[in-house]
């Protein structure tokens, strides 16, 4: 077989595939990472070809479109090819579109038949002399957008009724740009000097974040796949999320209830700021064994597994399990759409639809109602979502307060004094506001 088969394109197109099939994203793309021997310079065109093609995809079959007379009689992975090389030819100006056309064209004679080699190279000669049809063609302003930004139509009409047009097209253009490789360091067991130090000892270039004061974010290199993150001196995690534990402010001699808690990231985070010889605990849940065990994982790759109790249970359930009035401080960091998340799960986009959110507000209510009797008086449940719709946000909020007079929504503070101008207590960080994903805080007191 051809030498083509091992190529980031060839690797990207069989994981788009799969991806339109329903794989994950991130999943599949680190399976192939693994299983396959390749450079820096090949995994980061892998990453960008699959990502960007999915990021870009209504945009991107609104271009193909005039050029494929019956859609439905060509294989996914023609479909997948194609797309990618329209992705490469229209996005990444680096690479020369003879280079495009010429491996696309090779993919299509190995992977498959004459036709399709005959059908692809033809598809691809005529969009290069027709030229691809401009966006200006198409008339409802709401589909402009939508294939402008390669965003669902909902989504585009109902940031804009939340917020506004302006901050809408501001997000939906943020949102296509690459995500950052954010990290936070372990105050368990190192520095930020340290891990900054130790990091660029590996050849990455490590900036300060400007909103966590914990945080790093990396370029050049996988943070991962380094000692530094074996050892468990850091984890990934974006920026945004790394600011939810600071707002609920644990204390040494804490028990605190994380009620949704894995994979663990805040789990551990909460762990750090625990002393176990003073009795800090941080109780874990989460519903699924496999889960639990990836807490209990975390917890010790980040030198905190003393401080962590992972338990396998329903948060909706924690009374069968906990006595009221058990807890200091409540973690929920709730099941949510993942809106916020687009840039780093581009696929979430087309996945969602607005009854979704409606449907995951019950599932919230019912979390932060079941978790609220384990509070003890005084004690502060902090709430939180990965995503910017307020059906999942301030709404979740208003209902439970109104359903709990002995709860009083609290100023989120922040370490940075983040959008110290805003009117509302709670902290909605939105996708174009820091480059990181959108989230959103709520700080509850027990009265």
């Amino acid at each position: 077989m051809s030498t083509v088969g091992n190529t980031p394109r060839w690797l990207a197109v069989a994981a788009l595939a799969k991806i339109k099939n329903g794989a994950y994203s991130n999943l599949q793309l680190n399976q192939l990472i693994n299983d396959h021997q390749m450079d820096r310079r090949d995994i980061n065109l892998l990453t960008n070809m699959v990502y960007g093609v999915i990021q870009h995809r209504l945009t991107l079959e609104y271009w193909l479109t005039p050029f494929v007379r019956h859609p439905h009689q060509i294989d996914p992975w023609v479909r997948e090819l194609l797309l990618s090389a329209l992705y490469q030819w229209q996005y990444l100006d680096k690479i020369p579109q003879r280079a495009v056309f010429n491996e696309t064209i090779e993919i299509a004679k190995v992977k498959g038949h004459p036709g399709i080699r005959r059908f692809v190279t033809g598809v691809l000669h005529q969009m290069d002399r027709s030229g691809l049809p401009s966006f200006d063609a198409i008339k409802n302003p709401d589909e402009r957008l939508s294939v402008t930004y390669s965003m669902p139509i909902w989504l585009i009409q109902e940031l804009r009724r939340q917020l506004g047009a302006e901050k809408m097209e501001r997000i939906l253009s943020s949102l296509n740009q690459p995500a950052k490789q954010a990290l936070r360091v372990n105050p368990a067991l190192s520095t930020v000097e340290d891990v900054t130090t130790a990091l660029i000892n590996d050849g990455l270039t490590i900036t300060p974040s400007e909103i966590s004061p914990l945080g790093l974010i990396a370029t050049d290199g996988q943070a991962i796949n380094t000692e530094a993150m074996r050892y468990g001196m850091f984890t990934v995690q974006d920026e945004s999320a790394q600011l939810v534990v600071p707002a609920l402010n644990p204390q040494p001699n804490d028990r605190v209830l994380d009620a949704c808690a894995a994979p663990g990231g805040k789990t551990t985070q909460i762990a750090a700021s625990l002393d176990a010889e003073q009795g800090g605990t941080v109780v874990a849940l989460d519903i699924h064994a496999n889960k639990v065990k990836l807490i209990g994982q975390n917890a010790a790759r980040m030198h905190v597994a003393d401080r962590v109790e992972a338990t396998e249970l329903d948060a909706r359930k924690v009374e069968t399990q906990f006595n009221a009035e058990s807890f200091d401080r409540i973690l929920v960091d709730a099941p949510c759409s993942g809106l916020g998340l687009m840039r780093r799960k581009p696929e979430i986009r087309y996945e969602k639809q607005l009854q979704d959110s409606l449907n995951l507000q019950r599932i919230q209510l019912a979390i932060l109602t079941a978790v609220a009797p384990t509070l003890k008086k005084g004690g502060i449940m902090t709430y939180s979502t990965c995503t910017i719709l307020q059906q999942e946000n301030q709404d979740v909020i208003t209902k439970f307060l109104a359903d709990h007079p002995d709860f009083e929504l609290q100023t989120t503070p922040t370490e940075r004094d983040l959008k110290t101008d805003r009117t509302e207590k709670t902290l909605s960080i939105y996708p174009d506001d820091y480059l990181s994903d959108g989230f959103f805080i709520a700080c509850l007191r027990k009265k």
